[in-house]
């Protein structure tokens, strides 16, 4: 059963060069009930093809594609994502207080699933009434 859905920044968790252990560990334990966003799919393969060609971009391209894309559930930004983000914006213009729109999409995504994103950027997240955030790196 799905319950995390993972940002960008810890789906890149795993290929940096100095990993984060904490991060590893609740990734390990929590495999099987995690999934990625169509938008995140889409921002870390726009970071691998803007890569110069080399060792670099074909390990993560493979890693992208033999390790993420069979592994990792893929959830799509569809029809009651799009409701949900479209009052969420709404909501934060009046308050002043806009939202990246990847970010919004994302949280979408996972409040209409019902899962938690885990990201290192809590920050992004911060104040989206409906959406649950952890940071399995702290």
């Amino acid at each position: 059963m799905l319950r995390f859905l993972l940002d960008t920044n810890a789906l890149a968790e795993p290929v940096k060069p100095q990993v984060n252990a904490k991060f590893m560990e609740r990734l390990s334990a929590h495999r099987d009930a995690c999934a990625i966003a169509s938008v995140t799919w889409h921002e870390a393969l726009y970071g691998v093809a803007r890569l110069p060609e080399g060792a670099r971009r074909q390990g993560l391209h493979r890693y992208m594609h033999e390790v993420v894309a069979p592994t990792l559930p893929i959830l799509p930004y569809d029809e009651p994502a799009a409701a949900w983000h479209a009052e969420l914006r709404a909501q934060r213009e009046r308050l002043g207080r806009p939202l990246a729109f990847a970010d919004g999409q994302i949280a979408a995504i996972a409040h209409v699933h019902g899962l938690v994103v885990v990201t290192a950027n809590v920050a992004d997240f911060a104040g989206l009434e409906g959406a649950v955030v952890e940071n399995w790196s702290a």
